[in-house]
């Protein structure tokens, strides 16, 4: 043939050729209000009371100053506590945080924070002293710092380095340091600082206290060496454009272990700042796997306790600790036939007149009372309810808690006073959420419902009235005028088969809904144990965006979730994803029967946990989804951390059959919808193993799902204004086949 006669022809045609116009957040108009950052309400800035409770520090809003607000007097000019524009010996441009010093004399402030894992970080810190204005480096030889804490005299700091896995203690008064430990090396000894699994599913970041008297430091020690090392490549983000075309990934390394495989031996140990000694406190009994808490009774040196957990994490033992002489003693034991609850023992709280802990000892949670020598004092709640959170007592012996005493997708914040009258401090509806200062005489709270957006106040705990309301949203709320309303509905147990309870849902209607047409239905599901979505709280989301673009928005918290009591959740025990997926497509063919449902085009969504049930969901036969999205999905629980598989599934050796019926890898060849999964390649949580892997089944099978992923990005796939792309592409995917 020709080409020099047949190009001329292609010329021609070029023209005539129409252009397809790519899939991007610009075809879909106003989703920026909806997703973070753009749907975030206003908050009050983020502050901390000081050591005495009288007053709430906080930076202004050019971080170069420490100020305080006195509570009593919140409309008074503030006191600036620290100025960067007064200061001696140091000169800052600006500050990240702060912390006071427990006698408050002093202000350390850090700057130049670098993300370790999702809450951790490593810092440049800097100490300030109130009365002489001078602010020098924490450490003039270590360049980084980690997770510092003042001694209780404020004469000292003990902290990490994260360049070599060890403790220091930094002496104030003489502007000098002494090393705590020398043997931290990275990827075998950490000194002092939770590894990655403590810190995603014990919720701790740091694991060294110092005693009332400031005479010792204790601290734990993790072992990784055994712990099997993950690596993934890393990839450069598209809002880094420097370094986006560099040749050759990079490599990320760290300890992770899987379930069924080592974790890291962690042991007991403290320091005496006189003699420069260390002592192993020993722990003996070899049913203890995690130490999540170590505590001091507040005026007690001679009294740690130490909180431990056996690998299955049914049996929670305390022991009481001389940290001196090294004797130990078992104090009391908390145990379940399933998993114990982790409010248990993440919301202990120890002080002189005993240990308060939230069990579900009862088939509910609630609030029981010990002595510090082991033994049951009272049970302080009781009821057809939960306990949420525990917020302490004041002097006058009245306890403040969080529940959902007046309905499971609310939460009241109460006060139950010496005689065990309880009285609510917050509407029935909604949710309310507090913080106490010390001393319990002040809280700022926190209350918005599913047509409020938050509201934010400071209030006198003992006369219950508003001292001052630091934000009411009422311009942010005019932005959503036109939202589309939420509806909270029951899916009644006939639904289910019978048998089954009732389950708790909302649905979202588009605002021009009309029952005599038939919409299309997203089910936005969770799932993971203890969780609710279900709440009566403010939520300007995707899910009301998506009600604005023609589809019925449905959200259901199935069995193993929270709420609802332990029998509610104790059904998914050794067996994940069988009763939620189950319950799901139930309440979907219920949801099928409303007016204006088209039962013909349902899709499913979910993120995480939410992301593992989607996959769950549409390789289950027979269920009714015709399109669904997963992000960030396990999709075997033989791949995820330890901590959080073994708590429900106990090990794969354990639980065959379990892990086997939970993976979503065994039912890839019965997948029925068109599925779209999406990833970070730099998750570190639920790493994009699982995404290949699920692909991978697919394959084998003859089939293929469509898959996403975002370079760089972690778990939250967020930054970049990455959010917006994420919800973008789910709507489009739906837009496309449903």
């Amino acid at each position: 043939m020709n080409m020099k006669r047949l190009i001329p022809l292609l010329i021609l045609f070029l023209p005539f050729v129409s252009k397809a116009q790519a899939p991007g957040v610009d075809a879909y108009p106003g989703l920026e209000n909806y997703v973070a950052p753009g749907n975030r309400a206003a908050a009050p800035r983020q502050s901390t009371f000081m050591p005495d409770g009288t007053g709430r520090v906080m930076l202004s809003d050019d971080h170069r100053q420490v100020l305080l607000q006195p509570l009593d007097n919140p409309k008074a000019a503030p006191t600036v506590l620290l100025d960067l524009g007064n200061t001696r010996e140091t000169t800052l441009k600006q500050i990240d945080g702060y912390i006071i010093s427990p006698n408050a004399s002093k202000i350390m402030v850090w700057t130049d924070t670098k993300p370790v894992y999702r809450n951790s970080f490593t810092a440049v810190y800097y100490v300030y002293d109130c009365h002489s204005r001078v602010l020098r480096p924490l450490s003039a030889d270590i360049s980084r710092q980690q997770s510092p804490l003042f001694s209780p005299d404020s004469r000292m700091v003990a902290f990490s380095n994260p360049g070599d896995n060890n403790l220091y203690i930094a002496k104030l008064d003489y502007n000098t340091q002494v090393a705590v430990t020398t043997d931290g090396a990275p990827g075998s000894i950490i000194n002092g600082i939770p590894d990655w699994t403590y810190q995603e599913e014990f919720q701790t970041l740091r694991s060294y206290e110092w005693a009332p008297d400031n005479l010792t430091l204790v601290f734990l020690k993790y072992n990784e060496t055994a712990v099997p090392a993950f690596t993934f490549s890393t990839y450069r983000t598209y809002c880094d454009p420097e370094t986006l075309y560099t040749p050759y990934p990079g490599r990320y390394t760290y300890k992770y272990p899987v379930a069924g495989q080592p974790n890291s031996r962690v042991t007991v140990h403290s320091y005496d700042v006189e003699t420069r000694k260390l002592k192993e406190i020993v722990l003996s009994d070899s049913r203890i796997e995690y130490i999540p808490r170590i505590t001091y009774v507040p005026s007690d040196p001679n009294r740690l306790i130490v909180t431990t957990l056996n690998r299955e994490q049914t049996r929670m033992e305390l022991y009481t600790a001389n940290p001196r002489s090294t004797t130990v003693a078992s104090l009391l034991v908390e145990e379940s036939t399933k998993w114990l609850d982790p409010e248990t023992y993440e919301q202990m709280t120890v002080t002189d007149g005993g240990i308060f802990l939230l069990s579900s000892r009862s088939g509910r949670r609630h609030l029981y009372q010990f002595t510090l020598a082991g033994a049951l004092a009272r049970q302080i709640t009781d009821g057809s309810f939960d306990v949420t959170a525990y917020y302490g007592a004041d002097r006058l012996g009245n306890h403040y808690i969080q529940s959902n005493s007046t309905g499971a997708i609310c939460r009241v914040v109460s006060r139950i006073d010496a005689k065990g009258v309880t009285k609510n401090l917050t509407p029935d509806r909604g949710t309310a959420a507090a913080s106490f200062n010390p001393g319990c005489t002040y809280y700022q709270l926190s209350y918005s419902s599913a047509v409020q957006p938050p509201v934010y106040t400071i209030v006198n705990a003992s006369t219950g009235k508003t001292v001052t309301t630091l934000e009411d949203n009422a311009a942010y709320a005019s932005r959503y005028a036109s939202m589309p309303a939420k509806e909270f509905i029951t899916i009644p147990s006939s639904a289910m088969g019978g048998g089954t309870p009732d389950l708790n849902a909302y649905i979202i209607r588009p605002a021009d809904f009309t029952p005599s047409r038939r919409y299309p239905v997203i089910l936005y599901q969770y799932s993971g144990p203890g969780s609710q979505l279900v709440l009566d709280r403010w939520e300007a989301d995707f899910t009301s965006y998506y009600a604005t673009r023609g589809y019925i928005v449905v959200a259901v918290d199935p069995r193993g979730t929270g709420g609802r009591g332990r029998a509610f959740m104790d059904v998914v025990y050794k067996d994940l994803g069988h009763y939620e997926t189950l319950d799901l497509i139930a309440a979907m063919r219920y949801i099928a029967t409303l007016p204006g449902v088209d039962g013909e085009r349902i899709g499913i969504h979910g993120w995480s946990y939410g992301g593992y049930e989607t996959l769950m969901a549409v390789t289950q036969p027979g269920n009714p989804f015709k399109a669904a999205v997963a992000v960030a999905p396990v999709t075997d629980w033989r791949f995820y951390d330890t901590v959080y598989a073994e708590r429900y599934m106990t090990t794969p050796g354990m639980n065959v059959d379990g892990y086997d019926r939970s993976s979503t890898l065994n039912r890839a060849g019965s997948m029925t919808a068109r599925t779209l999964v999406m990833s970070g390649t730099a998750d570190d949580n639920v790493h994009m193993f699982n995404t290949i892997a699920f692909q991978n089944s697919l394959a084998a099978h003859g089939m293929f799902c469509d898959m996403l992923l975002f370079p760089g990005m972690n778990h939250s796939i967020n930054g970049c204004d990455s959010r917006r792309l994420v919800y973008a592409r789910i709507l489009d995917y739906f837009d496309r086949n449903l």
